[in-house]
């Protein structure tokens, strides 16, 4: 299958990022606006300009990974954030449409999994778990090496589950640096560096709350491996020791003793694990 042209379209919050992948790589990269504020057809019209102009005859199908709740056997994407006007959008028929190819869509966190599993640190784990540690926490489950979505897409939504007088999402991603401490989480890091006390106590206390969130994940999926990616994670070494330190409370030491965690180094990982929703598909 990697012998395959695929098209992986990232859609975020005021962008949208496709790829060109081949042979594991993408071979041709686009970035291009949209208007968020704008009317639905418009911002359609946007997505399929810019895949145009990496599409050709070559490429066998499309994956498009979006902020939001799909109906991943129909393709409909609901209430996408920061696009008001994406409500509904049956995306998946209407890029079939247009470009005559098999075209899967997913959440964002999800396709960061598959993307792990395919091209990243996945590869070698039958059953692993992708989070993601942005602006919020994100999960995507891997069992016997497929995606699993769960009957509405809701699988992986580990940082709603209740903690402490808040969700886990709270404590265990850039929100805790901001509502917690009253800092964005870059200053955090720049100032664990610089060997800061106050900096480095911050992170201590997330990897604290992360370790508990990681039990939380073991307990429900009991993975081989957890795979970190996200703006957070590159703060790893800042908090990976109290991480470690919460997990080693967990009641069965062999699942501790097993358990692998690593961290994404893939840069383009966005693109790929939307066109990793190809692959995924034809493993059924």
């Amino acid at each position: 299958m990697a012998s395959e042209t695929i098209i992986g379209v990232d859609l975020g919050g005021t962008k949208v990022n496709i790829g060109k992948v081949e042979m594991n790589h993408v071979v041709k990269h686009l970035s291009a606006d949209i208007t968020t504020q704008g009317e639905e057809e418009q911002i359609l019209s946007e997505i399929v300009e810019a895949i145009e102009k990496v599409f050709d005859q070559s490429v066998s199908g499309i994956g498009i990974g979006v902020p939001s709740a799909v109906d991943v056997e129909k393709g409909i994407v609901f209430n996408v954030q920061n696009i008001p006007s994406w409500e509904e959008v049956h995306l998946k028929e209407i890029l079939e449409k247009r470009f005559q190819r098999p075209t899967y869509v997913n959440n964002d966190a999800n396709c960061f999994a598959v993307g792990e599993k395919h091209f990243g640190k996945g590869k070698k784990y039958r059953n692993m778990v992708g989070v993601t540690l942005g602006t919020g926490l994100g999960a995507g489950i891997i069992i016997d090496n497929r995606l699993y979505s769960g009957s509405n897409c809701g699988a992986g939504e580990f940082g709603s589950i209740s903690y402490k007088d808040h969700i886990i999402e709270y404590y265990c991603s850039g929100q805790f640096f901001i509502y917690e401490h009253g800092v964005k989480g870059q200053h955090v890091y720049e100032k664990a560096k610089q060997g800061d006390k106050t900096a480095l106590e911050i992170f201590a206390q997330f990897g604290t709350h992360l370790g508990e969130a990681i039990k939380t994940i073991m307990f429900a999926v009991d993975p081989e491996a957890i795979i970190l990616g996200g703006s957070v994670t590159r703060s790893y070494t800042f908090f990976q020791k109290t991480m470690w330190k919460q997990i080693q409370t967990f009641p069965y030491k062999n699942s501790i003793d097993r358990l692998v965690i690593e961290t994404s180094e893939e840069q383009q990982i966005a693109i790929l694990g939307a066109a990793a929703l190809y692959y995924d598909a034809q493993l059924t």
